[in-house]
């Protein structure tokens, strides 16, 4: 039963090392991934406490397999439409319950640990009684199923009751929460226009040789000789550091390179490139899939490429680098249409263009009504400006964006800045929508769309 429980412990790190890998700015993600994780330190502890005595292993089992119900909360909250006005105050209830939950488990006993389970029951809930809001009504059913068999195989675990399958339990846990690593991943993947499956697979491939290469030699060690601290610990040290080193080898040869060609920048620049495209390939939609976008999809992946407009891996992944007008536009140069960085290159420009359109004539800068949504778009997505957060150094912008960047902090609420990105990333998209039905170049948006977006989002 131990082989189970440790290939239990093997895929949820490695799912979790991937989801956090995958986005690492997505909470959604950092939620499930936290659960997993979590899991797998637990289900560690449990594997070594019948060796050490001196610590109380077997209680911090306990204490860390009640925190993924937590953070199942989070994912169910996490996959609720993001318009929906009662988001913001279910969020905020979900982290303080959060907070004071965990700091309370480890003083209760076994079976008093169980409230844990109300934030997740509550938080299921809350995502039926939203579910025709959302996009993904197809995951409900899967999360909801997954989250009544762990809690009850966590009931099984922490009540007064010996079933004699410690073992089995410990890994039916973990299959419930690969399931939630797996949901929160979909869901992910569908929020960026992205493929899952060929990623999904060549990393599972990836870890299943790194963990039987690295966990394989301490396993059959610990099957020929008497099972000792130091072995276990040996085995669980060896499969996580093989998951890790999987989902993150991009990192880690970002950080060879800069070691073996620390002279040579240009080679570098290079290979990072030809490393972003490869990256990118397994998550790309099938560019077929392209024309099939509906309207507030596309609006949707194009505010998504506003937000990640100075981010070359992420804009090789969005469908919008397949758009028509892309490749026409290549094509036009002398380009090859089949490069990705030149897909990039050109999209950038093409939504650059579509941010220009949202300017108004007469000026460099202004703060007027009139610019307060080409302003949120432009010098915070396009520039890269973060007027609110610590330490942003305004010593290599130019004349305008440090003016830009003194009156958001001065005059501007942050909240007021969001929907004008809001507002102005989405005329940018109807813009790119007309002219990619039109096939021509669209007009800009009107002081009457203007008006009626902004009543629409505040």
């Amino acid at each position: 039963m131990s082989v189970l429980v440790v290939a239990a412990f093997a895929l949820a790190w490695w799912l979790g090392c991937y989801l956090l890998a995958r986005d690492p700015t997505r909470p959604l993600l950092h939620r499930a991934a936290a659960a997993l994780l979590t899991y797998a330190t637990g289900v560690a502890c449990g594997l070594l406490a019948p060796y050490v005595d001196a610590l109380p292993l077997a209680t911090l089992e306990q204490v860390l397999l009640c925190v993924p119900p937590l953070a199942w909360a989070g994912v169910a909250v996490g996959l609720l439409a993001e318009d929906l006005p009662e988001r913001r105050q279910i969020e905020r209830g979900w982290a303080l319950t959060s907070v004071l939950l965990l700091a309370m488990v480890p003083a209760l006993p076994s079976p008093g640990r169980l409230v844990v389970l109300a934030p997740m029951i509550g938080a299921v809930v809350v995502l039926w009684r939203f579910r025709d809001g959302t996009r993904r009504r197809t995951l409900t059913g899967p999360l909801t199923v997954a989250a009544g068999l762990y809690a009850a195989a966590l009931a099984v675990v922490l009540l007064p009751v010996d079933v004699g399958a410690h073992g089995l339990l410990l890994a039916a846990l973990g299959l419930d929460l690969l399931i939630l690593g797996f949901v929160a991943a979909v869901a992910d993947a569908d929020d960026a226009g992205e493929r899952l499956r060929p990623d999904l697979r060549r990393s599972f491939a990836g870890a299943l040789f790194a963990g039987l290469l690295a966990g394989g030699p301490t396993a059959l060690a610990l099957a020929a000789a008497e099972p000792s601290p130091a072995l276990v610990a040996l085995q669980l040290v060896a499969v996580v550091a093989a998951m890790v080193a999987v989902t993150v080898e991009g990192a880690v040869r970002r950080s060879l390179d800069r070691i073996a060609f620390f002279d040579d920048e240009p080679l570098r620049a290079e290979r990072e490139a030809l490393w972003l495209a490869a990256d990118a390939l397994p998550r790309r939609r099938e560019r077929h899939r392209v024309g099939e976008l509906d309207e507030e999809e596309f609006h949707r992946l194009t505010r998504r490429a506003l937000q990640h407009f100075r981010d070359t891996g992420r804009l090789l992944r969005s469908p919008l680098a397949d758009l028509p007008v892309v490749t026409e536009r290549l094509l036009a140069r002398g380009v090859p249409p089949e490069v990705p960085l030149a897909r990039v290159t050109e999209l950038r420009a093409v939504l650059r263009e579509a941010v220009a359109a949202l300017k108004p004539n007469g000026a460099y800068f202004g703060t007027t009504e009139d610019w307060r949504y080409y302003n949120a778009v432009y010098f915070c997505f396009v520039v890269g400006l973060r007027p609110y957060r610590r330490g942003g150094g305004a010593d290599a912008l130019d004349r305008d964006a440090r003016r830009a960047l003194e009156w958001f902090r001065r005059h501007v609420p942050e909240r007021n800045v969001r929907l004008w990105q809001a507002v102005g990333a989405r005329l940018v998209a109807e813009r790119l929508w007309r002219q990619a039905r039109a096939g021509g170049v669209a007009r800009p948006a009107t002081r009457d769309q203007e008006r009626r977006h902004s009543a629409q989002n505040g």
